[in-house]
């Protein structure tokens, strides 16, 4: 093949990278620029302040209880699923990874099954069953932490088991046979070689659970258990202000530092990855 017809199909690939780029970015770059207008408008601007964010005395996220309280809420609800889910799906891979039957075969099905299941059914499910069943928790907090940490298990359970098929099992063996015990294998060996692996998994946890709206609305109690989210739709259609700009500003923000918090610790196990880990630190063990 000529070098002329890959150039023209390389460059119609940029162009319809860019256009869905644009088509995607820019509506979240103008509502991050309406944030900070100096009005009330969301579609006219009338200059930059921090009004929404700091110094309005009562719209403000500062200032504004309903609105600081969502925020409070949605990242506490964050930190809470992705330090359940996370070690509890490392553990649920590492069984998967060594159980063999039915029970485990089942088990690694429903896993994927919750990858196609309507999250509104989930929540649904999870409604009558707090509402209707004698379960030790009522809508809430807890509730809302509870249907997180079932919807979100999926992804960890997927993301170190895939790490778990390439690393293998011949590190745990060559540490078995060094000396280590099973667990002092799994926790030198294994655990620093999945780290990357448990890192995304969080990423992409915590990300989740910031923008989610379906289980966290059906599970929710009070005003004092509403989530950004919530609290976006609840309003948009009301009198909304840029404060709801700098509410989602503000989520879009912490996803990002988790997110490049994130990438650093992969980039610097990856380039620590035959120092530190593997073979390497059955030596300390």
């Amino acid at each position: 093949m000529s070098s002329a017809p890959r150039q023209k199909r390389a460059y119609t690939l940029g162009t319809v990278t860019v256009i869905y780029l644009l088509w995607s970015l820019v509506p979240v770059a103008i509502a991050i620029m309406f944030s900070f207008n100096s009005g009330r408008s969301r579609s006219v601007w009338q200059g930059f302040s921090l009004r929404w964010y700091t110094w309005d005395p009562q719209g403000s996220v500062l200032n504004n209880e309903s609105l600081r309280t969502a925020l409070t809420h949605t990242l506490l609800l964050g930190v809470l699923a992705t330090a359940v889910v996370v070690p509890l799906g490392v553990l649920f891979a590492l069984a998967l990874d060594r159980w063999r039957g039915r029970i485990p075969t089942g088990a690694n099905f429903a896993v994927l099954l919750s990858f196609v299941v309507p999250e509104i059914a989930l929540a649904i499910g999870l409604l009558f069953m707090v509402t209707w069943l004698a379960t030790p928790f009522e809508l809430g907090t807890t509730a809302q932490v509870v249907g997180l940490i079932t919807f979100q298990l999926a992804y960890p359970v997927v993301i170190v088991r895939a790490r778990l098929l390439t690393i293998g099992t011949q590190y745990e063996e060559a540490a078995r046979d060094l000396g280590a015990s099973p667990l002092g294998a799994v926790r030198r060996v294994l655990l620093p070689m999945l780290y990357p692996a448990i890192f995304v998994s969080a990423i992409l946890v915590f990300a989740d659970v910031l923008d989610n709206f379906v289980l966290v609305r059906y599970l929710s109690s009070n005003a004092g258990t509403e989530t950004t989210s919530m609290k976006i739709y609840n309003t948009a259609r009301a009198a909304p202000t840029p404060a709801l700009n700098a509410i989602a500003t503000l989520i879009l923000v912490s996803s990002f530092v988790v997110v490049i918090a994130g990438w650093l610790a992969y980039r610097k196990w990856g380039r620590s990855d035959g120092e530190d880990t593997g073979l390497g630190a059955i030596a300390t063990m």
